[in-house]
């Protein structure tokens, strides 16, 4: 079982992602279809990058 930037299960998941944080690329990302859907936002634990915008 994996869980989201924001907490939430992504365990067979279709659509869900994790990428590398964009701007220090130490964490990882983790985010589930909807949470991309609707552009929620996260904060990367390691530098404090909100994406996505």
């Amino acid at each position: 079982m994996t869980q989201s930037t924001l907490g939430n299960t992504t365990t067979n998941d279709a659509g869900s992602v994790h990428f590398p944080c964009p701007k220090c690329g130490k964490a990882t990302v983790v985010r589930t279809r909807n949470e991309r859907e609707i552009v929620s936002r996260y904060t990367c634990g390691s530098c404090g990058f909100m994406g996505p915008n």
